[in-house]
């Protein structure tokens, strides 16, 4: 999802000239906010302005803790009045003191307490003039704030906030596992959300590139080696091949050990081992492990044909990569990775760990004690006793790297759970080492583990599998119906997409932290609250779309909204107004679930209206009213499920033989997504 243009935004004089047929002279606004983007600003704002002059609060008390509410029987607003701190009363029965000082406005009905809380009701026609034309002008826009990432929010020249989100990161030629899959998966969700809120957002793919395992590689790719499945599967192929040489290695290693218990038994015997100790050294000189690291000293030292394999090896994985993780409508601004981070800036870390007196020698190696700081955190190996790098090390020096680029205001790590203890060490050591610049902006946004996923590779959990088998089970889902299946353009296309929504909405559907278990069943169900079941909803509005060609986009705009008046019409409207709301609250929770939560409540209030708001055989001028509502709410569940990272799809869905709740596919034309 790329950053909202200000020409798509609805603007404040627009919104004047609604309210001023609704007997409103002037637009609400408190400071800093953008009714012109997210309707509730207004209220909030017209809600302050009553209550200030009803207790004597100052606005700037009051406007923060007015709270949007989880289900509309609560309201569309609440005031918790115990956070308006004044003294004197009990807050029940302050409550009630304010609520009855207030009565109903144009824009709300009458305020009512209730126990501690004071519950604000939207009046359903303004609401309804001033919030489907904001949905409808603002389009891809609504909902998101671009204003969120101004450096100062009064002066848009002195630009925006710089982000850098690291995630995915796999390493080449192992497993693209299901620790890097949920990490793509919720990076990519943080990118688009920073993206909606108008940061310069960098999103960045720090590959495992280096190290002794690419001299294994070499080695592995010399004797085992395919050009021709290099070229045609550079990830597949390059695993293949490391896990033959490094079973070799494996078995040698065995017969090592083995060769060492022989010589300490012989020594305990007090035998001559001159004969055991050449054959171990001989055993170790002629080994796999040994043949490595040379191999890797000689990438170290510049060694151009062994740089220009492993460079081969890299770009290749890369490119391979970038067509993975475009189906997941993924892209990387750079592909870092622990191969980039320069020598110099490693070893200028590791003087000034020296200069400050924070790290410290021991047996040869070099390490940073941080028990001194917090005991939590032990003692971080920076340095092994040969003197060479770590992967704390690398990431020292790849901050500061970052920070000297990009000079940015915050860096999210998207770093599984296990990684929590790393990720504390290296903040807390760039900050003791005289870096706290860098150490304030760096966040870890962690996550639990997947439970339960196999593919058809068996161990090997590559992305690409992971989505083929999905897509394959939507596939066969589609073919069940066969006389439907036939007529749809591109199954294929439409099989991949349900499969990845289906695989991405199960990965959001908990908190982060929490572990879930991988359920191939459950994931590609359409019935209850799955990425399909999304897509139908999608898909359901598209086609009432297509079936009411015959009004205009300038029909909507004008329509008579005051013709929405049954509860199902006046509810999906209150929901559709909380979008924007859901997406500041999303910001604070970083959580993908908060947009799921609700995209799924939005979405059974939906399928619960289609019997009660028909569009299709209804008078012009409701016909027109519904029709409005209906391209409204399609609207926010597409901007919802783009921010996810979905691609919504528009049609093709006619083939799947089951709906949601029993209903049927049948009634949905057909077409390419």
């Amino acid at each position: 999802m790329e950053g909202v243009a200000s020409s798509q935004i609805q603007s404040v004089n627009d919104l004047a000239k609604t309210l001023k047929i609704l007997g409103i002279e002037e637009v609400p606004q408190a400071p800093n906010t953008h009714p012109e983007l997210n309707p509730v600003d207004l209220y909030r704002s017209h809600i302050t302005d009553l209550l200030a002059t009803a207790t004597g609060v100052d606005q700037n008390i009051i406007y923060p803790v007015l709270q949007w509410t989880q289900t509309l029987d609560m309201g569309d607003l609440v005031l918790p009045v115990p956070a308006l701190r004044i003294k004197g009363k009990k807050p029940n029965e302050l409550a009630e003191d304010i609520a009855s000082k207030l009565s109903e406005t144009a824009l709300i009905e009458k305020p009512a307490a209730g126990g501690t809380f004071i519950k604000f009701i939207f009046k359903p026609d303004p609401l309804r003039q001033i919030v489907i034309p904001s949905i409808l002008k603002n389009g891809n826009a609504y909902g998101f704030n671009p204003h969120l990432g101004l450096r100062d929010p009064t002066d848009p020249s002195k630009g925006r906030k710089k982000i850098i989100v690291e995630f995915s990161s796999p390493n080449i030629a192992k497993p693209f596992h299901a620790g890097h899959l949920r990490s793509t998966i919720i990076g990519g969700f943080l990118s688009n959300l920073y993206d909606g809120a108008g940061w310069d957002v960098t999103r960045m793919n720090y590959l495992g590139d280096w190290g002794k395992q690419y001299g294994v590689l070499a080695l592995g790719f010399e004797k085992y080696g395919n050009e021709e499945a290099l070229l045609a599967n550079p990830i597949a192929h390059l695993y293949d091949v490391y896990v033959r040489i490094s079973g070799e290695q494996h078995a040698e290693d065995e017969k090592i050990k083995a060769k060492k218990e022989e010589i300490a038994a012989l020594q305990k015997e007090n035998k001559d081992v001159t004969e055991q100790t050449t054959e171990l050294q001989n055993m170790v000189d002629d080994g796999v492990d040994e043949a490595a690291r040379k191999y890797f000293k000689q990438m170290v030292d510049g060694d151009e044909a062994a740089l220009g394999i492993w460079k081969r090896f890299r770009d290749l994985s890369i490119e391979k990569y970038k067509r993975t993780y475009g189906r997941l409508n993924i892209h990387y601004d750079e592909y870092s990775g622990e191969s980039q981070v320069k020598d110099e800036s490693m070893d200028k870390a590791a003087k000034t760990l020296e200069d400050t007196g924070v790290s410290e020698r021991s047996e040869g190696a070099v390490l940073v004690d941080l028990t001194r700081w917090n005991k939590k955190l032990g003692k971080a190996l920076v340095k092994k006793k040969d003197g060479t790098s770590l992967y704390l090390t690398r990431d020292i020096g790849a901050a500061a790297e970052r920070m000297d680029k990009y000079n940015f205001d915050k860096m999210i790590y998207v770093v599984a759970s296990q990684q929590d203890q790393h990720l504390a060490q290296l903040f807390k050591i760039m900050e003791v080492m005289g870096r706290k610049d860098i150490a304030e902006r760096c966040t870890h946004v962690n996550f639990g583990m997947v439970l339960g996923m196999s593919t058809r590779r068996g161990t090997a959990k590559f992305l690409d599998d992971i989505l083929e088998t999905v897509g394959e089970r939507m596939h066969d889902v589609m073919r069940a119906n066969q006389a439907k299946y036939e007529q749809v353009e591109d199954p294929e296309k439409t099989a991949d997409i349900l499969g990845i929504s289906a695989v991405m909405i199960q990965d959001m559907t908990g908190k982060r932290i929490n572990n879930y278990n991988f359920d191939m069943d459950r994931m590609c169900s359409f019935e209850g609250d799955t990425g399909p079941y999304l897509q139908y909803a999608h898909a359901r509005l598209s086609s009432i779309t297509r079936k009411a060609s015959d009004v205009s986009s300038a029909d909507l705009l004008t329509a008579d909204y005051t013709l929405l008046s049954e509860p199902h019409a006046i509810n999906l409207v209150r929901s559709l107004a909380q979008w924007p709301d859901v997406f500041m609250n999303t910001i604070k929770t970083q959580e993908p679930v908060t947009v799921l939560t609700y995209l799924f409540k939005m979405t059974h209030a939906l399928s619960s209206s289609y019997d009660h708001l028909q569009v299709v055989g209804s008078e012009p001028a409701l016909k027109t009213a519904r029709l409005a509502l209906y391209v409204a709410a399609r609207q926010v569940l597409g901007n919802g499920m783009r921010l996810l990272g979905l691609t919504p799809l528009e049609r093709g869905m006619a083939a799947m033989h089951q709906g949601p709740a029993g209903s049927c596919f049948c009634d949905l034309d057909l077409g390419n997504p």
